[in-house]
C-alpha cells in the first residue's frame, strides 16, 4: 500500500492532520466504530479528565487496529467528536504525539456535539484503516 498525504497548506501540520490521504495498493479497509475512554467490560473511565480519556480512547483503538491485524500507521481518518473543544484543545497532544509516533497524518474532522453515549464521556474517535 502507498499512501500520500495531500496538504496544499502547512497550517494543519501543528495539528497532526492532512486535508487528504490518496491510498493506492490497500488490500483491506477497516471501519472502526467510535472509540471512548471505556473499560474492557463496557463501563466510561476517567471522568471530567479530557487527558486521561483521550488516552484511553488512543489505546482502545490501537487494541481494535491490533486485533484487525494493523496499527496506528495504517490509519488514513480519524474523526473527534468532543463534549469540549477547549478541553480537546488542550489535551490534544496527548493524541498528536502517538500518531507523529507511527507515521500517521489522516485526514480527520472534529466536531463538538452536545453529548456522547454516556454522559460521562468527552471524547470519541473514530478511524479508517487501510492495509
Amino acid at each position: 500500500m502507498d499512501k500520500k498525504n495531500v496538504n496544499p497548506w502547512k497550517w494543519q501540520d501543528p495539528f497532526g492532520f492532512s486535508q487528504a490521504v490518496d491510498v493506492t495498493g490497500g488490500q483491506r479497509i477497516i471501519y472502526c466504530a467510535g472509540q471512548a475512554s471505556m473499560s474492557p467490560d463496557g463501563r466510561p473511565l476517567h471522568e471530567g479528565d479530557m487527558a486521561a480519556q483521550l488516552t484511553q480512547a488512543m489505546d482502545n483503538l490501537e487494541a481494535v487496529l491490533k486485533d484487525a491485524g494493523c496499527s496506528l500507521s495504517h490509519v488514513v481518518r480519524l474523526n473527534y467528536y468532543t463534549t469540549n473543544l477547549d478541553a480537546f484543545f488542550g489535551a490534544s497532544q496527548t493524541a498528536t504525539a502517538r500518531l507523529a509516533a507511527a507515521g500517521c497524518q489522516p485526514a480527520s474532522t472534529l466536531l463538538g456535539v452536545a453529548r456522547l453515549a454516556f454522559p460521562e464521556l468527552m471524547i470519541e474517535i473514530e478511524a479508517t484503516a487501510v492495509k
